[in-house]
């Protein structure tokens, strides 16, 4: 019996054409608007990806997926609870000592300020004197003494000018302060998206077929078969990635908070180690940012210990280029720095600072949809090696 010919595929109107060109300028414009509920949307489904693989083999053990999700949803709760309460008392004593001598600080900071202004005082006062007196001698010699009186009369007083080193260093600051409502609004919508992540991703894990569902139905029947192959490629890799950056941030959680522990004593080495670790989650700019607390902490104490401090971070860094990060990377997807550098980019410039949270996984996203997109369709021939030779020829490397 032949085959039933595959129904023919009608070319659009001009009319399906316009109509969409109108709704991506109107998501465009209203971006501002929906890029928290994108992003809260990213995170759900990043975190129920990689949490699925645990709910499924408890699921088994416990008889159904909303007893595994609560036991899990629980366990998180206490965590973040038990984390809160640790380093509750200590950083709230570490900002009390930083306030107190916060004055000390800024009063040693503005002495070599005021010294440099009022040399450069003293050196213009001397310096408009000279060129005053230059000025009038020539005019005098000229026999213009009217004008040499009236330029002595008009010569600007130093002493008088607007604008000096502290002045503005001090306007600097008021701004920072003015900037403050700015900041706690910024706070409160971050505070926004990470409650609601946090019961989406809940709901989710309790059901999460109607969400896959809701995806396999945008999509025509003709691309059904393709686009299960991404989704599954995505959800083998969310989960990897997860465990990649959860091993990372405890290694560098356990060896922040085990050199700063004969340095600040157990309880502040805890919390510096719990902010370490968490940061680590930021490509490239975590580190840098866990060595902020740590340095604020040793200013307080005074001494070399800002310097042992700060040897001991660059310490840890070389040790996450060199050794951790490698190993770690080896286990998990290998992912080149500028492609994640400029998703962060990207990601920060389209979400703020939660964006980086989903920088990382959206260049693995991108790379399996253009594997199965693309390359299957346009380079089904060519492999990894074929594209390192040319890579090796446009750069005339032998």
């Amino acid at each position: 019996m032949p085959n039933d010919p595959k129904p023919e595929v009608k070319p659009h109107s001009i009319t399906f054409y316009v109509i969409l060109g109108a709704a991506l300028f109107a998501v465009i414009k209203s971006f501002p608007l929906l890029s928290p509920i994108l992003l809260s949307f990213l995170l759900v489904m990043l975190i129920s990806l990689a949490v699925n693989p645990v709910i499924s083999r408890m699921r088994a053990l416990r008889g159904g997926r909303k007893s595994a999700t609560g036991l899990i949803v629980g366990a998180l709760v206490v965590v973040i609870g038990l984390t809160g309460w640790a380093c509750f008392g200590p950083m709230q004593a570490s900002v009390v000592k930083l306030s107190e001598q916060l004055p000390a600080y800024w009063e040693r900071f503005q002495k070599p300020l005021i010294k440099m202004e009022q040399q450069a005082v003293l050196s213009e006062e001397k310096l408009q004197a000279e060129v005053t007196t230059e000025i009038s001698r020539t005019a005098t010699e000229q026999g213009q003494i009217e004008i040499s009186r009236q330029l002595a009369e008009a010569a600007p007083s130093p002493a008088k000018e607007t604008g000096s080193l502290r002045s503005g260093l001090s306007e600097m600051f008021r701004g920072v302060v003015g900037r403050f409502t700015a900041v706690a609004f910024n706070t409160t919508q971050i505070l926004i998206v990470l409650v609601t992540v946090f019961f989406g991703a809940t709901f989710t894990l309790m059901n999460p077929r109607p969400i896959f569902r809701g995806i396999f139905s945008l999509v025509p029947e003709r691309h059904h078969e393709q686009t299960l192959i991404i989704v599954q490629r995505i959800g083998k890799f969310v989960p990897r990635w997860a465990g990649t950056t959860l091993l990372g941030m405890l290694t560098i959680g356990l060896l922040v908070f085990l050199l700063m522990w004969p340095i600040f004593g157990f309880m502040d080495a805890l919390v510096l180690g719990l902010i370490a670790g968490l940061l680590e989650s930021v490509p490239f700019l975590g580190p840098i940012l866990s060595a902020i607390p740590a340095i604020l902490f040793a200013l307080g104490k005074g001494g070399m210990t800002p310097l042992w401090v700060l040897l001991a971070y660059i310490a840890i860094q070389a040790l996450e280029n060199n050794v951790i990060t490698p190993f770690i990377m080896a286990r998990g997807m290998k992912m080149h720095p500028l492609a994640v550098i400029f998703s962060m980019l990207l990601c920060v410039a389209a979400f703020g600072v939660l964006g980086v949270l989903v920088a990382t996984p959206l260049v693995a996203v991108a790379n399996i949809v253009h594997d199965e997109l693309y390359r299957k369709r346009f380079l089904p021939t060519i492999t990894d090696a074929d594209l390192d030779l040319l890579a090796k020829k446009a750069l005339f490397e032998k």
